[in-house]
């Protein structure tokens, strides 16, 4: 395939097949040389001025009707031993991993074995977990994925002794040793913060999830994820630990005069007012901790890429029944979501643009994005068909910083010179 042309996909009929799809492998060129990437002028030039002071080292590519704009691999991998960043380089994906084990859980649903409206204690009966008054009310698989189901996070609590911290509730990051079941049964154990379906906050849903499917299956995680998607289409390097530990790029915190390495077990407040998220380093090389769907993956720029422009364009991937895709991308929960910035509902995986003019995006309604703790953004513009993944290793301008609506605005500047 030539570099930059849009991806093809292959009949692959040894694949597993979901409610009579057959999946296909999508090409991605995993390492073109830099001297053939392509590169956008403005992104180029973002790039060079935000490194190393802001970003220390970042992944970033740009596909559009699946064509090649933009790959380019700046800045350091590791800045004390002056290891340049590579296109091939692994990163610990956080909530990068949430699209993606999404994209499992509605395979699932698509087969018949779960019920994205069924209450989840069918499958986990003990995970009844209380309201204020005492009341258990059902949760959905709809709303554990759209994070309408009155769960909460631990690092989103005010101090270090919130409800989760006292029930030792681990959020996918860290190094506790606690199992998948045990982490959902002291879940479990704190109180629900609204009743489901009611408000929007980010939580350990997407984890609740992964542990709905293991029951659903009797098989585990890695398992299904490997049958579902990595195998579909074609993920070599992406699951809950790897092997390779040379190849991630090593994690760096934003301070002043530049960022700092980020320590085994620093815990680094995400957002005012919150507690902060305890990293674990170690965590991506050891298989024995449990496999956080919400936060655990470990992957690569390409293959988050994949999958995304798989679910851009499912009627050519064939990795989803078009009306799943379709729930994905649609707000479950009216105008509820992220606050900011204004504008953006939650849909399944991932937030979704409502209102463009209130978020002063130049994105099209109907964009969808997410990003990840350790310094990550995406976003897909379907209207536009347009796919952008920029994997840092930089914690947290690369996920909510200034250089997230720097680099989506170079783009969209960038593509318009080239129309």
């Amino acid at each position: 395939m030539m570099h930059g042309a849009p991806p093809r996909f292959l009949p692959a009929p040894a694949l597993p097949t979901v409610a009579g799809l057959s999946p296909r492998i999508t090409p991605m060129t995993l390492a073109l040389p830099v001297d053939t990437a392509p590169a956008l002028p403005a992104v180029s030039a973002l790039l060079q001025a935000v490194h190393p002071q802001r970003l220390v080292g970042a992944v970033v590519l740009v596909r559009e009707h699946g064509v090649l704009r933009h790959a380019s691999a700046s800045g350091l991998a590791d800045r004390e031993s002056n290891t340049p960043m590579r296109r091939d380089h692994l990163f610990r994906l956080a909530s990068v991993s949430k699209p993606l084990l999404t994209t499992v859980i509605l395979r699932l649903a698509a087969e018949g074995v779960l019920d994205l409206d069924a209450p989840v204690q069918r499958w986990l009966p003990a995970f009844r977990p209380a309201l204020a008054d005492g009341s258990r009310p059902p949760i959905s698989l709809r709303q554990l994925l759209s994070h309408s189901s009155g769960l909460g996070y631990r690092f989103l609590e005010a101090d270090a002794h919130g409800p989760y911290a006292q029930a030792g509730v681990s959020d996918g990051m860290d190094a506790n040793p606690v199992t998948l079941q045990q982490n959902v049964q002291r879940i479990a154990q704190a109180p629900l913060l609204f009743a489901p379906g009611s408000q929007w906050l980010y939580s350990l849903g997407v984890d609740v999830a992964g542990a709905v499917a293991e029951a659903a299956t009797g098989e585990r995680l890695q398992v299904l994820f490997d049958r579902l998607l990595a195998q579909p289409l074609g993920l070599r390097d992406t699951a809950f630990a790897t092997a390779e530990g040379a190849r991630l790029a090593t994690p760096y915190v934003s301070d002043l005069p530049q960022p700092h390495r980020l320590r085994e077990g620093e815990v680094v407040p995400a957002f005012e007012g919150s507690v902060g998220i305890e990293y674990s380093v170690a965590r991506a090389t050891d298989p024995h901790r449990y496999p956080s769907a919400g936060a655990g993956l470990v992957g690569s720029a390409d293959e988050v890429m994949a999958v995304l422009e798989a679910l851009r364009d499912v009627r050519a991937s064939q990795l989803l029944p078009e009306r799943l895709a379709a729930q994905m991308g649609t707000p479950q929960v009216g105008e509820l979501g992220p606050v900011d910035p204004p504008g953006w509902g939650f849909g399944l995986g991932f937030a979704v643009l409502r209102d463009a003019a209130a978020s002063g995006t130049p994105q099209t309604a109907g964009t969808w994005r997410w990003g990840g703790a350790y310094g990550h953004s995406w976003f897909v513009d379907p209207a536009r068909g347009l796919s952008v993944v920029a994997l840092t290793n930089t914690l947290y301008e690369g996920m909510h910083g200034a250089f997230v609506d720097e680099l989506r605005d170079a783009v969209y500047a960038d593509l318009e010179t080239m129309r």
